[in-house]
């Protein structure tokens, strides 16, 4: 949390107005200079290519089974599923961890997997959408997302329904009201959250952790 400015408007030390503006004034006139443009972008990607990390050897254990991989330290558990691993039902949206598409389970935990590099993850087990489903019998979720017509375009639909999963599990179910707090997480940009409400009463109905509405 920021320092809250000193009474009366002063600028904090060694922070003035004028020379706020004095630096911003001169990179705004750096950044105009010709070939300012071109001469960071050049040497950004230069840099990418000299400062790639030593690759890491890990393990995770996707929907019940050990996948092993070789990843920079940098790559994302997102990217590691959609990338490396071609499990592609885990979508990548706003990639900064405020819309959830991206949600997955890790050890039965609701993770935004943009935010979450793949070699903390080592050893650990993670749950997509694609390891839901019983062979051709839905999961509970599934089934009652399908049934209330809880998704429009679908691309939130996999991070809505593995969210929807550990709120059942974790029993956050007892009214529509804890239903919506412990889903805001994730956000359906078609505005399908009623019917979303819907389909996680009615499976955790099913589980038998469902409460009074």
């Amino acid at each position: 949390m920021s320092e809250a400015p000193p009474e009366g408007g002063a600028s904090p030390p060694g922070r003035t107005r004028r020379g706020v503006l004095k630096a911003g004034g001169v990179t705004a006139a750096a950044l105009m200079a010709p070939g300012a443009a071109a001469a960071p972008a050049l040497g950004a990607a230069a840099g990418d290519g000299a400062a790639a990390g030593p690759a890491a050897d890990i393990t995770l254990h996707v929907n019940g089974r050990a996948r092993r991989l070789t990843v920079e330290a940098r790559v994302t558990l997102l990217d590691a599923l959609r990338e490396h691993l071609e499990l592609t039902g885990t979508k990548k949206g706003c990639d900064r961890g405020e819309c959830g598409a991206c949600t997955v389970l890790v050890e039965g935990r609701r993770v935004k997997s943009c935010l979450t590099l793949a070699v903390m993850e080592d050893g650990r087990e993670v749950t997509t959408v694609e390891g839901l489903a019983r062979g051709d019998r839905l999961h509970p979720v599934q089934e009652a997302f399908v049934r209330r017509d809880a998704f429009q375009c679908g691309f939130c639909t996999p991070g809505q329904i593995m969210s929807a999963v550990a709120c059942v599990e974790e029993g956050h179910t007892g009214s529509d009201t804890e239903i919506r707090e412990w889903m805001s997480g994730n956000l359906c940009r078609c505005g399908c959250y009623p019917n979303i409400v819907d389909a996680v009463r009615d499976a955790a109905k099913e589980s038998g952790k469902g409460g009074r509405r």
